[in-house]
């Protein structure tokens, strides 16, 4: 199944998002309702709760006067951890419960709140962040919810900013208006979907495009969810979207540092897993003497692609293919005539279904720069 991430700060709008998604026909898996039904009346969670708290947290029918509890536990940092080790070992366990019901090919959507704080964003397939401004959120949960003005404020001092939501976000949403359409992601959340169950990745042409300045955020999320996946192996971003300013096909690029290739050969079922399916074994054109064996995996988002190589640490090729990347971001020249070829190629093969062509007409240009990458090389060293 696709496990996809759902959040953002309180009052933003996501439980209107996870709705519209649950039109289309995903599983929503929403963390609040599970936190509501681990302290139920009668519950172990609640009695735990009880005994933390007071008796003064229950109404009088016995059930959780949740405004009683939040004035306690929201009051201090220590205190809301103790309700969190309270609740989320539960909500976990029951979460977990819900995702193994759903269906093989199910889109499972985890409507979570603080899947920032809790670092939990590589763990899904995909991550969406819903957006609205805080003055915004502040309106909706005074004016629709009727919260006390300092409580609210106080809940959204205590969650993730801005900034921290937004270098988990894959997806980001704006929610601070009109409620956004989710046509465009839930057509990328069912390719994506069929990629993963199929083991098939996303491919395209060898279009050029100029450097994009979001590139790296996502190598970042990418890379964590590759680790994740890899056993927490090393995992590196390599090739042309690695180089700042260097124009390049939208596709990153990654290297895993492995063992051996039978320690490559069984990450297969994880990566895979992970939504990066087994394209096969490969040996990369040599540079030079050495080990220039791989497997290669590929990504299997169509909203975002993926070449992923698992090389040999400290062999030939996984050494060129980091020397090749520093020697571009040292050399400006070499950038340049580097960009005016991927450029003339990518025009040339516009119609290569999946870029192979385009990659092998630019051999005879790496070839001749195999000098200057080892000179470079060379003289880091010395």
């Amino acid at each position: 199944m696709l496990r996809v991430g759902l959040t953002g700060g309180i009052g933003s709008g996501k439980s209107t998002v996870a709705r519209l998604l649950a039109e289309n026909g995903a599983v929503v898996v929403d963390a609040d309702k599970l936190a509501r039904e681990v302290l139920e009346p009668g519950s172990e969670g609640l009695a735990e709760v009880v005994k933390a708290f007071g008796e003064d947290v229950l109404n009088a029918d016995g059930a959780l006067d949740r405004a009683a509890l939040a004035a306690k536990a929201f009051a201090t940092e220590e205190a809301r951890q103790t309700l969190n080790g309270i609740t989320h070992p539960r909500i976990g366990a029951l979460t977990g419960q819900r995702m193994a019901e759903a269906p093989e090919d199910a889109i499972v959507v985890h409507d979570i709140p603080l899947l920032v704080e809790r670092d939990m964003a590589a763990v899904y397939h995909l991550v969406v962040v819903v957006y609205a401004d805080s003055r915004t959120r502040l309106e909706r949960l005074v004016g629709s919810r009727g919260m006390d003005r300092s409580d609210a404020e106080k809940r959204i001092a205590a969650q993730a900013t801005d900034e921290q939501r937004r270098a988990v976000a894959d997806v980001w949403l704006d929610n601070s208006g009109e409620v956004p359409d989710v046509t465009v992601l839930w057509d990328r959340l069912v390719g994506f979907e069929k990629n993963v169950r199929t083991r098939s990745y996303a491919s395209g042409s060898p279009l050029v495009v100029p450097y994009d300045e979001q590139w790296p955020a996502q190598a970042r999320r990418l890379a964590r969810r590759i680790s994740l996946a890899a056993g927490g192996r090393h995992v590196e971003h390599i090739g042309s979207t690695s180089v700042p300013g260097l124009a390049a096909k939208d596709v990153l690029d990654f290297q895993v540092a492995v063992e051996d290739m039978e320690a490559a050969d069984g990450l297969r079922e994880a990566l895979a897993q992970a939504g990066f399916p087994y394209v096969g074994p490969y040996g990369d054109t040599p540079r030079g003497e050495g080990d220039w064996s791989k497997r290669l995996h590929a990504g299997a988002d169509p909203g975002r692609r993926v070449n992923l190589h698992l090389r040999v640490e400290g062999a030939a090729n996984w050494r060129w293919a980091v020397d090749f990347r520093d020697w571009l971001r040292h050399d400006a020249q070499a950038r340049e005539e580097y960009a005016n070829v991927k450029l003339e190629l990518s025009q040339r093969f516009a119609a290569d279904a999946d870029g192979f062509a385009y990659g092998e007409a630019k051999d005879p240009w790496m070839a001749a720069a195999v000098e200057r990458v080892r000179a470079y090389r060379d003289g880091q060293e010395s």
